[in-house]
């Protein structure tokens, strides 16, 4: 799918500007995660973290979310791959009951997270930008559960056992990838 037909699919279904922005550093992560691990098409990799909350509005209930996504996108004619239907719909295991399986799968799953951890790091910062954010910064944080309390802070820990990536790499493939596209975060 073309990045700009995926992203104009985005802007349509989506009013939450934040939703667009989470999307846009998932595709970041998920980008450096395949340059990592290099299982698959990279290609994929990409679509996932981009569209995996395509779905993300009220009428679509948290069951659902993550599996409705493909359906909206093949009744626009899009042409969904199954690995990328697959990690979209596992990336909300806990309301899907879709299971991560392969390694795209699990990078999705751990990365979801992830990004919220950083953007908040981001946020208490003085200058609230991602270029003065550290890997320590954002460990701490993760140390931290009373700190963006939403974080689903064993989701990411998976990245250890399932990815074969230390807690700490993982962050800084993250936090590199999402410095990179820190002008279309606005952070």
């Amino acid at each position: 799918m073309d990045r700009q037909k995926a992203l104009d699919f985005l802007k349509k279904h989506l009013q939450q500007e934040n939703i667009i922005k989470h999307l846009l550093a998932t595709e970041a992560v998920m980008g450096a995660l395949f340059d990592r691990i290099k299982e698959g098409e990279r290609e994929d990799w990409i679509m996932a973290g981009l569209l995996h909350d395509g779905d993300y509005v009220a009428a679509v209930p948290h069951e659902l979310q993550g599996i409705k996504v493909s359906e909206m996108l093949e009744a626009e004619g899009f042409t969904v791959p199954e690995s990328v239907r697959y990690a979209m719909a596992a990336h909300n295991a806990e309301n899907t009951h879709v299971e991560p399986q392969s390694k795209m799968d699990w990078a999705l799953f751990c990365a979801d997270s992830l990004t919220g951890l950083i953007v908040a790091t981001a946020l208490v910062r003085p200058d609230k930008k991602l270029a003065s954010v550290e890997v320590g910064s954002v460990m701490k944080k993760f140390k931290n559960p009373s700190f963006a309390a939403g974080t689903r802070r064993e989701d990411i820990a998976f990245c250890q056992e399932k990815l074969d990536i230390p807690l700490d790499e993982f962050v800084s493939i993250a936090l590199t990838a999402m410095q990179k596209i820190a002008v279309d975060l606005g952070l």
